[in-house]
């Protein structure tokens, strides 16, 4: 008998207990249970019940949660704890866009950041990969060197600088131009999209595109929006994640409608897998028009596919873009507040999704395809009115020069 107990207690003490993690998650404003946020550990992502509810099997250590229209968040707990709570800020970013040369000028920065600190402005669009293949900063992704991404440095630290925008409290989005990538394309012609002749395609502003059904190519990409999650940007924002809207070039797969959506629906899928420890929101740009056409416009953008792998679709609503105009409305750039309540409308009673699950770029700039109007303050608060009237998860402005002001901008 003695024996037998002895055996017991050895095997109590060896065997280690068995933990479970369990938690709930919170809106911090309200104090309600959050339904369908996103709780990572690790590789792991659940969602939670209908009461914020989740459960590991395992420690909890390191718990981080995210969910639409929100704040994401991180909790780091002793491997013994299992139970944790999270609490969730309510957040609409309202953002300004810095390029690849706006990012590093610190005129332009400067001016951007004093906006942020005396308007409703929040967020900041940042380029991680421009609309010329480039990366601004020393990036760790061995490829980026070897196609000559990196042969021009306009932030010496991304890491000090990214710290210093967390401080003050911004939202970052991290955009990454995918498949129009001249550095790439040039370097690796093998994987470039080609003319119906064979030659290398190049668009109007004669830069290359790479083709984006190639693994290669997905792989590159997914490195660089890997290393900008671990930089600590907030959402990773796929840009230019499509085809060439020029007919007649040549893939790797079929130029169908079938194979386009495969190809950037895949893309996208395998980008949330590989964000997926991160913690961090997914989000994409797409043409103005695919908010209103059944097809995938020709470029492999179809909301309801798209829908399915992306927290956030930010529709480029310029009204400049609209050359066609939109039922109604043929003149866009007279109506600016329309163009952008209208096409929001449509996206979402088309998708049936949440308003938050759509983020618009609003036009911030003169009129390149109508009369050549400005876009100052008038024309920028009635495109902000609209997008806020749609319950949008707030919105973003576009400049590609960086010059911005305070006009049609709330002051806080």
């Amino acid at each position: 008998m003695k024996t037998v107990l002895r055996l017991l207690i050895a095997l109590l003490v060896l065997t280690p207990p068995a933990y479970a993690c369990d938690g709930k998650v919170f809106d911090e404003r309200s104090g309600q249970p959050l339904a369908d946020a996103m709780v990572t550990r690790g590789t792991e992502v659940v969602l939670t019940g209908q009461a914020g509810q989740f459960h590991f099997a395992g420690s909890c250590g390191t718990i981080a949660a995210r969910a639409i229209g929100y704040r994401r968040s991180t909790m780091a707990q002793d491997q013994s704890v299992s139970e944790v709570t999270l609490h969730l800020a309510p957040f609409r970013p309202k953002a300004l866009y810095l390029s690849f040369w706006g990012i590093g000028d610190r005129s332009l920065r400067e001016n951007a950041l004093a906006l942020i600190d005396r308007t409703e402005l929040n967020a900041l669009v940042i380029d991680v990969k421009g609309d010329r293949g480039r990366i601004p900063y020393p990036s760790r992704v061995a490829m980026a060197q070897a196609v000559g991404a990196r042969n021009t440095t306009t932030v010496a630290d991304m890491p000090a600088l990214v710290a210093a925008l967390k401080k003050r409290g911004i939202y970052l989005i991290a955009r990454i131009v995918v498949f129009k990538d001249d550095p790439l394309a040039s370097a690796h012609p093998e994987w470039a999209v080609k003319t119906a002749r064979g030659t290398m395609f190049r668009d109007l502003e004669n830069l290359a595109w790479v083709d984006p059904a190639r693994p290669e190519v997905w792989a590159y990409n997914l490195d660089i929006a890997a290393e900008a999650a671990e930089l600590g940007f907030d959402e990773i924002q796929f840009d230019y994640v499509r085809f060439p809207d020029t007919p007649g070039l040549v893939f790797s797969v079929p130029d169908t409608e079938e194979s386009r959506i495969a190809t950037i629906s895949g893309f996208l899928a395998a980008a949330r897998k590989r964000l997926a420890p991160f913690n961090v929101f997914v989000a994409a740009d797409i043409f103005g028009y695919v908010c209103w056409n059944l097809n995938d416009t020709f470029i492999g953008q179809r909301l309801d596919t798209l829908a399915a792998q992306l927290d956030y679709i930010s529709p480029m609503l310029y009204p400049s873009g609209f050359k066609f105009g939109i039922p109604g409305y043929a003149n866009a750039v007279a109506h600016p507040y329309e163009i952008v309540d209208l096409s929001l409308r449509r996206a979402v009673e088309r998708t049936g999704l949440s308003p938050l699950r759509f983020r618009p770029w609003l036009q911030a700039f003169r009129d390149y395809a109508f009369d050549h109007r400005a876009f100052a303050g008038p024309e920028i608060r009635m495109q902000i009115e609209a997008a806020e009237k749609s319950d949008a998860d707030g919105w973003m402005l576009w400049n590609p020069r960086n010059v911005y002001s305070a006009d049609g901008i709330r002051k806080e």
